[in-house]
């Protein structure tokens, strides 16, 4: 049986909570082919929570050095995924976080995120969060980076479907 794996997206935020705005996004299509973005914040966008950063390694020097204006990852993220729909397994933030950048942007979003759990059995959704979590003992990538992230939610998709086919 052979299981196509399907879009994913992953959002990093500056942290969690009111105020909160995305620093990184990465997404994988259907070929597996990962693209990701530093989101260089909004001069409107204060909120910063060191926790977070500790998680994830990015500071906000290296968002303003390196990272794409929300405008302009919002324009590359329309031209690349328009009408597509993209899974992610924190769909309340990722969606939120990813409206905050294109409300910024002032421009419409053109493809959707959904939960992940819309595609998985119950079954399948009771072994994800253990098999993601040997995955990221397997594959021995950094953790709370976007395109590893997007990597390793690709893969746990592929480990449940096979072990628990619906």
């Amino acid at each position: 049986m052979s299981v196509s794996v399907p879009p994913i997206i992953d959002l990093e935020a500056s942290g969690f909570g009111r105020g909160s705005y995305p620093i990184e996004i990465g997404y994988a299509l259907e070929d597996r082919e990962t693209t990701s973005y530093l989101v260089k914040p909004a001069g409107s966008w204060l909120h910063w929570s060191d926790e977070a950063e500790e998680i994830h390694g990015i500071s906000r020097n290296m968002l303003e050095e390196e990272g794409l204006t929300p405008r302009e990852i919002a324009l590359k993220m329309n031209e690349h995924l328009r009408g597509k729909t993209l899974y992610s397994d924190a769909w309340s933030f990722d969606s939120s976080w990813l409206g905050r950048l294109f409300d910024e942007a002032d421009l419409v979003q053109r493809f959707r995120i959904e939960t992940i759990n819309r595609i998985l059995t119950p079954e399948q959704m009771e072994s994800w969060h253990d098999t993601k979590k040997s995955l990221w003992e397997e594959f021995g990538v950094e953790r709370h980076r976007a395109a590893n992230d997007v990597k390793v939610l690709q893969e746990t998709f592929l480990r449940v479907v096979s072990a628990h086919p619906a």
